[in-house]
């Protein structure tokens, strides 16, 4: 049985503005830590040691740097990155300091799932590049990013899904969406219909990022059309 707040919630429009304001982070959050996360992540793997231009301590050193920000778990992370929103957007508070934080726990993850998408492009598909005489910047924009293209979209729908995850903690730091409705007009107000509409509108927009993804992915495969 609904009840009578969550009617009042939307009526007023609260509902589907967090539904908004979700995808809104989501999506903004997703694209600019690819811009980010996309060259660090061919970066990872043209420079290892088995990459097209090995540069191994620099490799090693981007690893650490990488790996340093992927370990901190993100509500720890979000704490720490205060001072980092407000120089960037000028605010530690709401929606804009949620994507710089949302950002910066995202992209040394989106670096790491594009190493590994790129990783699995077939040596010999490099090798003939290089027989050819394709320069490093060649190989790199019409060979490992072309044939790793199936992979690297699944790889951003399991990334997009991890980030609106992370925007529902958005409420702890003034934030709104979804998260914020949960636990502001549901937990904390002892609403239980609100938040499982919540969850549910979130689980909603996940299977549909998935089932876009997917099939995405699926028509950009040269070895599902054979």
């Amino acid at each position: 049985m609904l009840s009578e707040m969550f009617f009042k919630l939307w009526h007023a429009g609260l509902i589907q503005r967090g539904v908004w304001e979700t995808i809104y982070m989501t999506v903004i959050s997703t694209a600019i830590s690819y811009v980010i996360g996309l060259p660090l992540g061919v970066i990872l793997t043209v420079t290892d040691k088995g990459g097209i231009h090995p540069i191994p301590w620099f490799n090693r050193l981007l690893g650490v740097v990488v790996n340093f920000f992927r370990s901190i778990p993100f509500i720890i992370l979000m704490v720490a990155m205060l001072p980092v929103a407000k120089f960037v957007v000028g605010t530690s508070l709401g929606n804009k300091a949620m994507i710089v934080m949302l950002v910066i726990a995202a992209a040394p993850y989106i670096a790491r799932m594009v190493e590994s998408s790129v990783k699995e492009v077939d040596a010999g598909v490099i090798e003939a590049a290089q027989a050819m005489g394709a320069t490093n910047f060649q190989i790199i924009y019409k060979v490992l990013l072309p044939e790793a293209k199936p992979s690297l979209i699944l790889g951003a729908v399991i990334s997009m899904v991890t980030i609106l995850g992370y925007s529902a903690m958005a409420a702890t730091i003034g934030g709104t969406g979804l998260g914020q409705i949960a636990i502001s007009y549901g937990h904390q107000r002892f609403h239980a219909d609100i938040t499982w509409i919540c969850v549910f509108l979130t689980v909603l927009i996940v299977q549909i990022i998935q089932e876009v993804g997917t099939a995405i992915a699926h028509r950009t495969d040269k070895r599902a059309r054979q």
